[in-house]
C-alpha cells in the first residue's frame, strides 16, 4: 500500500516537537492524524480522493485539523467505539462512524485494519496498512527515546501487552506518530520493553529502600535532571506504581507507597 508521511509541527512535547500525518493509499484512500494544516499536507489530500478519516488517538497533537479536512473533503470520519465523547471534545467534530479492533475500511483491492494498542491513551489503535504491511503504531513507539505513559489516563500495564503483541505481530516496519520511520520493529519494540523493566526495577530498589512517597521515589528512580520534564516523570512513575500495585508488588495509596511481603519480586 501506498503511504505518504507529511510532518506537520504541533509543539507537542515529544522530542521531535512535530506530527506525523499519513495518507493511505492512491485511488480512495485514509488520512490518519492530520494534528494541523500545512501546505504539503494539503497538496496530498487535495492529490487524492480522501474517503475517511481517523486518528491513532484523541491527544491534541494528533487531532488539530480533523475537523477542517472533513469538511473539505466530505470524508467520512471515524472514532473509536466507547470513546466518541472523547474524541467530539477534542476534534470539535461529530464522528460518522465508529471502529473497534479489527474493524476494516477497504480501499480498492486492499485495506486498512484497525488494531487494539491501549496504554499511552486508553482509546489509542494502531493502523495495519495493507495485508502484512507496515504498521501505523501512533505513540506506542519512536525510533529514538522512550514513549510517556502516564496517569492518570496511561496504563502501563496495557502498554506493556501493546509493546508485546506489536513484537508478536513482526510487521516489516513501523510508522509513528513521531519522529522517523522505525525500520527494524522488533529491536525497538525490545528496547521500549526494557526500558520499562529497568525503570520498574529502579522504582522497586527505591521502595525497598525506603522511599515512600512520590518525590522520593522520583529522586531515586531517575539518574537523569528532570528539569522540564518533571511532571511527565511523575506521571510516568504514578503508572508505574498503578501497575505495580496491581500485580501486588506494593500498595500505592495514590499518595504513599508500602512494600509488600512474601510477593513475586520483580525479576
Amino acid at each position: 500500500m501506498d503511504i505518504v508521511r507529511r510532518v506537520v509541527p504541533t509543539g507537542t512535547r515529544a522530542p521531535t516537537g512535530d506530527t506525523n500525518a499519513y495518507v493511505l493509499g492512491t485511488g480512495p484512500t485514509v488520512l490518519v492524524d492530520p494534528a494541523t494544516r500545512t501546505d504539503a499536507l494539503d497538496d496530498v489530500v487535495a492529490a487524492r480522493s480522501v474517503e475517511h478519516v481517523l486518528v491513532t488517538h484523541s491527544h491534541p497533537d494528533h487531532v488539530g485539523a480533523v475537523a477542517r479536512y472533513a469538511a473539505e473533503t466530505g470524508a467520512t470520519v471515524w472514532a473509536r467505539a466507547g470513546h466518541a465523547d472523547r474524541f467530539r471534545e477534542t476534534t470539535d467534530c461529530d464522528p460518522d462512524r465508529e471502529f473497534g479492533p479489527g474493524t476494516e475500511i477497504t480501499l480498492g483491492d486492499d485495506r486498512v485494519r484497525v488494531l487494539d494498542a491501549p496504554g499511552h491513551a486508553p482509546d489509542h489503535v494502531a493502523l495495519e496498512a495493507g495485508r502484512e504491511g507496515p504498521i501505523l503504531c501512533g505513540d506506542c513507539a519512536l525510533r529514538e527515546g522512550s514513549v510517556v505513559v502516564g496517569a492518570p489516563e496511561g496504563d502501563m500495564r496495557a502498554y506493556l501487552t501493546t509493546l508485546r503483541r506489536l513484537w508478536a505481530i513482526d510487521p516489516p516496519r513501523l510508522c509513528p506518530g513521531h519522529g522517523p520511520e522505525i525500520t527494524s520493529p522488533r529491536e525497538t519494540l525490545e528496547r521500549l520493553l526494557d526500558h520499562r523493566y529497568r525503570r520498574e526495577r529502579r522504582i522497586n530498589e527505591a521502595v525497598s529502600g525506603g522511599a515512600r512517597t512520590l518525590e522520593e521515589i522520583l529522586a531515586s528512580a531517575y539518574e537523569k535532571d528532570l528539569a522540564g520534564v518533571q511532571d511527565l516523570a511523575r506521571a510516568t512513575v504514578v503508572a508505574h506504581l498503578e501497575k505495580l500495585d496491581v500485580e501486588g508488588r506494593l500498595e500505592w495509596d495514590g499518595e504513599r507507597v508500602r512494600p509488600t511481603t512474601g510477593k513475586r519480586q520483580l525479576l
